[in-house]
């Protein structure tokens, strides 16, 4: 079942009691993999106090310093916002969406990324997403308790895990550490070639991020595109 590729991964969660909750939904639903990214203090005892028999998650939880750092192994991100944001491609009905993410799960880890209760996702998160989730809620009161987000899109994933495996999806996609091994060496070559201005340069390399993470391209054609980034800037700086 591919429920095991399945992370969840809470961005600077604020309040124990909601990771424990969180955890708890995770037992509901069969999911064990659970990443923390700059959580506020927290006192692991209290979560078994919420999420009863929960040892084996919190046995596998991981702190992580950085986003870049719980995504570093992940093939494929999923964001999840109760807001609209222009130019990145937002599903609404995770009831359809959850067959598309198990079939990617099985090219490895995949990660369900969740933003801290009061603001979700900031755009450098957004940036690391090659797809967003709003749930379909009513729209004059959308934003969601964090468990509640986590409890409905890992329902509908467990609904979907029981119904026949569907089919890979081509060749393995890049990790998020090839990924971003990539936009650095492109970053760097748009600086040697000069092609950003001062002030522009987060704009560019935003369009190219959206760009390469809807493509979804694989190991070898990342490190592809990391080689010809690398050669230019060299061949730039030589010249």
């Amino acid at each position: 079942m591919m429920l095991n590729q399945l992370v969840v991964v809470l961005l600077r969660p604020r309040d124990v009691r909601n990771i424990g909750a969180v955890v708890r939904a995770m037992k509901n639903t069969g999911v064990g993999q659970l990443r923390l990214v700059q959580p506020e203090h927290f006192d692991p005892a209290d979560i078994g106090g919420i999420a009863h028999r929960s040892d084996d998650i919190l046995a596998g939880m991981t702190i992580h310093a950085s986003l870049d750092e719980a995504l570093a192994d992940c093939r494929f991100v999923l964001g999840t916002s109760a807001r609209s944001h222009r130019d990145r491609p937002l599903h609404t009905d995770p009831r359809i969406l959850a067959p598309d993410l198990l079939a990617r799960a099985q090219a490895g880890p995949l990660a369900l990324l969740f933003g801290p209760e009061d603001n979700g996702l900031d755009n450098d998160a957004l940036d690391r997403c090659q797809a967003l989730l709003r749930l379909p809620t009513d729209p004059h009161y959308p934003s969601l308790n964090l468990a509640q987000a986590v409890l409905l899109v890992l329902y509908e994933l467990r609904q979907a895990a029981v119904t026949p495996a569907p089919a890979p999806i081509g060749p393995a996609p890049a990790s998020g550490a090839e990924l971003e091994t990539c936009f650095a060496a492109l970053e760097d070559a748009l600086g040697a070639l000069r092609f950003v201005k001062s002030g522009t340069a987060t704009t560019t390399m935003r369009i190219v991020r959206r760009l390469i993470l809807r493509a979804a391209p694989s190991s070898r054609e990342v490190a592809v595109i990391t080689a010809i980034a690398r050669e230019v800037a060299k061949g730039r700086r030589e010249g």
